[in-house]
């Protein structure tokens, strides 16, 4: 945006506790203002070391400080499927998040690819500062936090810099509009390696007017895409998360793999790719 600081780099992940001022005990859990609302951390009381994260009381996060690899929400689950198919396991990657959030994915993705370096790009300055007190990161994990928009830093990205990008910007509860134009995709697909992948979280409703829109736009830049979608939402029973991933290469996406995670899921997804997801993109009624 115009007249926007230059982006800082914070090392996260050495925080010294939840002492601070501007800090407000409440029963909840902790609350705070920050840049662009009115954030609250509220601890699991079935779950010890687990934290929602709610800024202006939508969930934005769920975090685990015992067990990084326990995905409480959905679609975190959904992207992570996408994180263990990009590579075999445990090979370091290079990634970039677009939205950070309390840092979840970040943290998975340090838990299971011990290695990888990690770029977070978050424009909150006073989210990042409640995140680094009250959840630190572990010691050790290579992830840099970028305070500054989604869209300028990845512009200002070398070219087939990471692995794999994810895409989980929200206003609210709104996808940022930013991230859903051709424009920006060819920059994600710029800076990413030849097999990179792009995964991207889209919260939509019947008819998935904005996941079809979103398909239709990354195929200007990738040629392999798939949908992970709960079957409700192909029906139009619910509103939910989508999650798009895409790449540049031909078969590059490991469809069977990511099928049987999506059959194993506490909450079982489906995959669309090819000719459903097609369909589905031109509006068709999809199977369910």
């Amino acid at each position: 945006m115009p007249g926007e600081p230059e982006p800082m780099i914070l090392q996260v992940g050495r925080g010294a506790g939840n002492a601070g001022r501007g800090w407000r005990e409440v029963a909840a859990g902790v609350a705070e203002q920050v840049d662009f609302g009115a954030a609250r951390l509220v601890p699991d009381p079935r779950r010890r070391g687990g934290w929602t994260l709610l800024v202006e009381e939508v969930q934005q996060s769920y975090v685990d400080l015992n067990d990084p690899t326990h995905l409480h929400f959905e679609y975190a689950r959904m992207i992570a499927a996408v994180v263990d198919a990009a590579a075999p396991g445990g090979e370091p990657l290079r990634v970039l998040h677009l939205g950070g959030g309390a840092l979840t994915l970040p943290r998975y993705v340090a838990a299971t690819r011990p290695g990888a370096r990690q770029v977070v790009v978050e424009r909150d300055r006073r989210l990042v500062a409640l995140v680094e007190r009250m959840l630190p990161l572990p010691a050790g994990a290579d992830i840099q936090v970028r305070i500054g928009d989604a869209r300028q830093t990845v512009t200002s990205v070398a070219d087939a810099r990471f692995d794999l990008v994810i895409g989980d910007v929200y206003h609210a509860a709104q996808i940022a509009q930013s991230i859903c134009d051709p424009g920006f995709v060819a920059e994600v697909a710029r800076v990413l390696r030849p097999d990179g992948i792009y995964a991207v979280n889209v919260a939509d409703m019947a008819p998935l007017s904005l996941s079809r829109s979103q398909v239709s736009t990354l195929q200007t830049s990738f040629v392999d895409l798939c949908m992970l979608v709960r079957p409700e939402l192909l029906r139009g029973r619910r509103y939910g998360n989508v999650v798009l991933a895409a790449a540049k290469r031909p078969d590059r996406l490991p469809l069977a793999r990511l099928a049987a995670t999506a059959a194993r899921d506490p909450r079982p997804y489906r995959v669309v790719s090819g000719v459903g997801l097609q369909t589905l993109v031109e509006g068709l009624p999809a199977a369910g």
